[in-house]
């Protein structure tokens, strides 16, 4: 049992910056080096996309949509995983998830990562 507790949502106005955190548990698989932790988000009737991923390595992954503005980071000793979003846009308005999975593949889609946190509310005013 993976779990994994989001938090550092809230609402600010365009242009803003937000942390958001993940703390993963004991037992998640951080030890493994196939390990595999993302960022999702799903907005007011979309689908659920990825937002960047990061590799225990450090090996990292962005959306098109979010390069240059959003950065995502981990604590390896203390199993967090951050997602720092700078210069956001109305756009962004959504649930932002953390994700795990163990594999060699950081796959494109939720339906490949077994772990979810419950999500935390990112709101960007205009």
């Amino acid at each position: 049992q993976v779990d994994l507790v989001e938090s550092g949502g809230g609402s600010v106005q365009a242009g803003g910056s937000l942390r958001l955190s993940c703390q993963g548990t004991a037992g998640s698989g951080y030890t493994d080096s196939n390990y595999c932790r993302a960022w999702f988000r799903q907005g007011p009737g979309k689908e659920r996309e990825k937002v960047a991923h990061i590799y225990r390595n450090g090996l990292t992954y962005y959306a098109d949509f979010v390069k240059g503005r959003f950065t995502i980071s981990q604590n390896n000793a203390k199993d967090i995983l951050y997602l720092q979003m700078n210069s956001l846009k109305p756009e962004d308005t959504a649930t932002y998830y953390c994700a795990s999975r163990v594999g060699p593949v950081c796959y494109e889609s939720p339906s490949e990562f077994p772990n979810w946190g419950q999500g935390t509310q990112v709101t960007v005013s205009s």
